[in-house]
């Protein structure tokens, strides 16, 4: 004799998931999913900062190129004034190394922000680099002591120059600047 169906479902064991079975199996889902969303947050931000890092050693090392055939003082004015002559106003007029230590030894700056930079080895304003800035600054160092600060009573006056180049970074949503890199080099003449 044949059972009738009601009869199968009353004497046969549950299949499914209870309501707490399937509450834990979400909650170990979630806590999967979160976690490979969060390590792939932390590999974006990651990638971003050296994506960041080889831009500014790229600027950095541009205006080192662009410095590298200049001479340590002025051709015509030679020691005797240091930073850029009277005449001496933009980019182009820079015709020696102490010229980039700017007026007041403040250095100069090449920023996106204010159309000027960042430059690139042929005096260019690099297009498309929205949020950087390159911030040259010189100093005279003691030959028998070139890791030594700057020392703005030796400016001239000495045959060794050390510049610096700091490379800055702002985004959209940063409320300052972030210095990114800083490349510096020492050079001088006998």
């Amino acid at each position: 004799m044949r059972k009738h169906r009601s009869e199968c479902w009353r004497g046969s064991p549950r299949r499914g998931f209870t309501l707490i079975e399937t509450a834990l199996a979400i909650v170990i889902i979630g806590t999967g999913v979160l976690s490979i969303l969060s390590a792939q947050a932390a590999f974006h931000k990651q990638n971003d900062w050296s994506t960041h890092t080889s831009s500014a050693t790229l600027l950095a090392n541009e205006v080192r190129e662009m410095m590298t055939r200049l001479p340590l003082n002025d051709p015509v004015t030679g020691t005797s004034f240091w930073g850029p002559e009277s005449n001496e106003a933009t980019l182009a007029d820079f015709d020696d190394l102490d010229d980039f230590d700017g007026a007041f030894g403040e250095g100069v700056v090449f920023s996106a922000a204010d159309g000027t930079g960042p430059i690139n080895a042929m005096r260019e304003v690099i297009p498309g680099m929205t949020g950087w800035s390159q911030i040259v600054k010189v100093f005279n160092v003691d030959p028998t002591n070139i890791s030594a600060s700057g020392d703005p009573n030796l400016d001239g006056t000495t045959n060794m120059i050390r510049i610096e180049v700091t490379v800055t970074y702002q985004g959209a949503n940063d409320p300052d600047p972030v210095e990114v890199t800083t490349v510096s080099w020492v050079t001088g003449h006998s």
